[in-house]
C-alpha cells in the first residue's frame, strides 16, 4: 500500500477497534463485521463503477459516504456501516487499495474477535497448520489456486476439508483467503498467520524438524531465539522427515540450517571441493 492508503487504513482500524472494544457482545460483533466486510468486497469486485465511486478522491467525502449509506445501510448491521462510512471518508491512493483496505479491516475484525475469545494464538497456529496441509496436498492446492474457477466453488471445496476441525475464526479467514488469493493459498495463509503473530507482539520463526516438537521443546527453542534476536518469538513448526534430524529455522530472510540433511550436503560439497584441488 502507498502512504495515503496506509494512513487511511490506520485511522479506520482505530475506529474498528473502538467499536469492538465498546460492544456488549464483542466476539459476535467482530465476527459479523468481518463477514459483512468480506461480502461487501465481493460486491465491489463485481461492480467496478461502485468500487471507483466510493474511492473517488475527486469528489467530496460526504458524497462518497452518501453512496455507501445509500447502497449498504439496509444490507449490513450498524457497526459494519460505521466502518464503511469511516473508510469512505478517507482518501485512498487507488480504488484497488480501498478494496484491499476493506479486506484487511475484515481480517482485523475477526482477529479482534478471536482475541476477545482468547483464541488469537490458536487461530494463528491453525492458519499455519492449514498452510502446511495445502503444501503437502498438491492436487487440492492446485484446485484452490485455479484463478479460472469460481470463488464460491473453491470456498466450498475448502469448507468441506476444514469444517469442524478449526475455530470459526480460522474458517472465516481461510475461506476469504481462498476465495480471492493475493499470491497463492499457501503463502497467503502463512502471511496471515504471521500478521496474527505480530498482533500478539511476536516475530515468527518457521521451524522444520524431522519429528514433531513437544511443547517443552518449542518453549526452549523460543527462549533461545528470543535471546538471539532480542524479541519475543512465535514458533510455527512443521515436520519434514527428509531433514533426517536436527532443525531448520527461518526468521524473515535468515535461515539457520542445523539439519542432518544440511550437514551432509555441506560435507559432500567440501569433499568435492577438496577433490578438485
Amino acid at each position: 500500500m502507498k502512504a495515503a492508503s496506509r494512513e487511511a487504513q490506520a485511522k479506520v482500524s482505530e475506529k474498528l477497534d473502538q467499536l469492538i472494544q465498546n460492544s456488549d457482545n464483542a466476539v459476535a460483533v467482530a465476527m459479523n463485521v468481518g463477514a459483512e466486510l468480506f461480502l461487501i468486497v465481493n460486491q465491489l469486485d463485481g461492480e467496478r463503477a461502485l468500487r471507483i465511486a466510493v474511492a473517488d478522491n475527486s469528489v467530496e467525502s460526504s458524497q462518497r459516504t452518501g453512496i455507501m449509506r445509500d447502497v449498504f445501510s439496509a444490507k449490513v448491521a450498524d457497526p459494519t456501516l460505521e466502518v464503511l462510512l469511516a473508510a469512505a471518508e478517507q482518501e485512498w491512493s487507488t480504488p484497488r487499495e480501498f478494496r484491499t483496505g476493506l479486506v484487511n479491516l475484515g481480517r482485523r475484525a475477526i482477529a479482534r474477535g478471536a482475541e476477545k475469545d482468547g483464541k488469537l494464538e490458536q487461530v494463528e497456529t491453525e492458519l499455519y497448520q492449514l498452510a502446511n496441509v495445502l503444501e503437502r496436498e498438491k492436487d487440492l492446492t492446485q484446485l484452490l489456486s485455479d484463478r479460472t474457477a469460481a470463488s464460491e466453488k473453491k470456498r466450498g471445496l475448502l469448507a468441506n476439508v476444514i469444517y469442524g476441525k478449526v475455530t470459526m475464526f480460522t474458517e472465516a479467514l481461510a475461506l476469504q483467503v481462498i476465495g480471492r488469493p493475493r499470491h497463492n493459498p499457501v503463502d497467503d495463509l502463512v502471511e496471515l498467520s504471521s500478521e496474527f503473530a505480530g498482533m500478539r507482539g511476536k516475530t515468527v520463526a518457521r521451524v522444520a524438524t524431522a519429528e514433531e516438537l513437544s511443547d517443552s521443546q518449542r518453549g526452549v527453542l523460543a527462549q533461545k531465539l528470543e535471546k538471539i534476536y532480542g524479541r519475543e518469538m512465535a514458533i510455527h513448526s512443521e515436520v519434514d522427515p527428509s531433514l533426517l534430524g536436527g532443525v531448520v529455522i527461518r526468521v524473515g530472510d535468515e535461515v539457520i540450517d542445523g539439519s542432518t540433511r544440511g550437514k551432509l550436503t555441506r560435507l559432500r560439497t567440501d569433499v568435492a571441493a577438496n577433490a578438485a584441488l
